[in-house]
């Protein structure tokens, strides 16, 4: 092909379908969908033969299926002339090749390789890249012939396989459908242009080939004419006309480039199809720009889509792979690290440093739940007068039951607090660890209940102590010596004021020792006493080992997942660079 056909695509057109390529070698179709130009037909339409005049090598042939694996045609014109360089890459094999002639064997080869010798089929990507003087810049992915009934070995629903494969590619809508129809078949029953027209039933993203018209009989070429000219079966972006070689041709060993000349002739000569190369609707060179053209044009509509969707992806996975956490170390002495420091950032959240939610205003709510209650249970209830110890005694240690059961919720409210806390540290840590996710729940348990005894111990002996009706508070004996007259003594208000100031100071040291002795057994001690238990799991190294071994679809399903990111994220750098 003349590279001047091509030179003004260049600047515009390289990058492009460079980025691509470069996209679907970072394996990154696996997760989103890529820009692709699908080229389809049925057994013996010609579509070998048009892969070929576009590359410039053979490809396998043969009767039955032959394309047995989707097979990625990178093209890449160079301008300097008769050089030719080529790689093929599957299954992480990648290899050179020096030589057009190489290229149809290690097909056959890898097609062998991935799908097995005989007749069967598969998903799997075989890469053909070539640069060369006579290629366009363009991507086209190769798909089996359509089969409609099974043939000698073949299995019998390798009809429904291979519809099943080519649909996988054609539906997605970054696709551009090649339909490649034979002239001399009626075009309304090929199965090819069926399928695109399933998953495309606007035609917006078909493009139609026809071939072997120099098969058409006598008469029939107006039919022709009109199918081009999208009279028959619509498809927006049209149908182009070409003429390769055929198998008479091959046998007599014409070459591709004097294929691409006969047609040339072919077409300027034909009474009814000469005026289609003008149009830009006949040749293996028109093709070659109109879909370099539209491969263009795709990608630039499609890419703001995708760096949307590309963010979206990565944001997405990061926050399903903070659930599963990094998972275990390989190293012994990386596993002993990992135990102390998650016994560290348990210890460490248990007093605040992890800014918990749940410990929040702890001190403040303790001491409005003393205080604020004991000031509504008294207000307004002034005794008329002091003149009976006993009765006054009564009264105090009546308010101070009226508390202690408030106090007691308030322990068990920050007792489950802290050990919901506890669990979501271990689930984040020891997600995919079961034998030490339940040794760490058994030790939590145990702990919060010997915690929760001391606490409740303790606030009894508390209340039980503020049974006792006694104080050295200098404010107390300094304001009742103020506010306590000769006078109002006489008219018994000393004895509401004692009343008052005994109740206030009995209050603003509940709402002191109740937080402490929460905070202390349920937070301090609690983390530190589990801190020294989760230690103690270092002191037997193969007890470690069966502590640390790895739930197989937890570390699976991280590594997937930091896979994914791996190639969303070097395609995101990829595309800043290009920025």
């Amino acid at each position: 092909m003349d590279v001047a056909l091509y030179s003004h695509y260049e600047e515009e057109v390289r990058p492009c379908i460079d980025l691509i390529d470069h996209l679907r070698s970072l394996g990154l179709e696996k997760d989103l969908s890529l820009p692709a130009i699908a080229v389809i037909g049925d057994q013996s339409s010609g579509k070998s033969s048009v892969l070929e005049a576009l590359s410039g090598v053979s490809l396998p042939r043969g009767t039955g299926i032959v394309t047995r694996c989707p097979l990625e045609l990178k093209l890449k014109n160079v301008k300097e002339k008769d050089v030719w360089t080529g790689f093929i890459t599957y299954n992480n094999h990648r290899q050179e090749l020096t030589d057009p002639s190489e290229v149809e064997q290690e097909i056959r080869i890898a097609q062998d390789i991935i799908a097995g010798k005989g007749v069967g089929i598969s998903h799997e990507l075989i890469s053909l890249q070539i640069e060369a003087s006579n290629v366009p810049d363009l991507t086209l992915i190769d798909l089996p012939g359509i089969a409609r009934v099974a043939v000698g070995k073949q299995p019998l629903n390798i009809g429904d396989q291979i519809k099943q494969l080519i649909k996988s590619f054609i539906e997605k809508q970054e696709t551009i459908n090649l339909v490649v129809v034979p002239c001399n078949v009626d075009i309304a029953t090929t199965e090819a242009l069926k399928m695109a027209q399933e998953v495309d039933p606007s035609g917006e993203r078909t493009v139609g080939i026809l071939t072997k018209p120099d098969l058409v009989d006598k008469g029939t070429e107006k039919t022709v004419v009109e199918i081009i000219q999208n009279q028959v079966v619509e498809l927006k972006k049209g149908y182009i006309v070409v003429k390769c070689r055929g198998q008479q041709d091959i046998n007599e060993k014409l070459t591709l480039r004097r294929a691409l000349e006969k047609e040339k002739v072919f077409f300027e000569e034909h009474q009814h199809f000469r005026f289609l190369i003008d149009e830009g609707k006949a040749s293996i060179p028109c093709l070659a720009k109109r879909l370099t053209s539209e491969l263009v044009d795709h990608i630039k509509k499609w890419l703001p889509k995708f760096e949307k969707e590309l963010s979206d992806r990565i944001y997405t996975i990061t926050q399903e792979l903070k659930y599963y956490g990094e998972g275990v170390p390989d190293t012994e002495n990386e596993k002993i690290t990992f135990l102390i420091q998650v016994s560290q950032h348990r210890r460490s959240r248990s007093q605040g440093g992890g800014g918990d939610e749940g410990f929040e205003g702890f001190d403040s709510e303790s001491e409005d739940l003393v205080s604020i209650q004991l000031s509504r249970m008294y207000r307004g209830r002034e005794l008329p007068g002091f003149t009976n110890y006993k009765t006054f005694e009564a009264i105090i240690k009546q308010q101070v039951c009226r508390l202690e059961q408030p106090a007691m919720l308030k322990l068990k409210n920050i007792t489950e607090i802290v050990h919901e806390s506890f669990m979501a540290i271990a689930l984040h840590n020891f997600n995919g660890v079961p034998n030490l996710l339940k040794a760490s729940k058994m030790k939590m348990e145990e702990l919060k209940k010997k915690q929760e005894r001391h606490a409740v111990s303790q606030l009894r002996i508390q209340f039980k102590l503020e049974d006792i009706v006694y104080s050295q508070d200098s404010n107390y004996s300094d304001n009742l010596e103020l506010k306590a007259t000769e006078d109002s003594c006489l008219r018994g208000e000393c004895s509401n004021r004692y009343a008052m100031f005994s109740l206030q100071i009995m209050s603003d040291r509940l709402a002191d020792q109740v937080p402490l002795i929460i905070r202390y057994y349920m937070m301090q001690e609690f983390a530190s006493n589990l801190q020294v238990q989760m230690l103690e799991l270092l002191q037997n190294r193969q007890q470690i080992e069966e502590y640390l071994e790895e739930e197989k679809t937890i570390a699976e399903k991280r590594r997937t997942l930091k896979n994914k990111l791996d190639r969303l994220s070097k395609a995101q750098v990829h595309l800043l660079d290009l920025a």
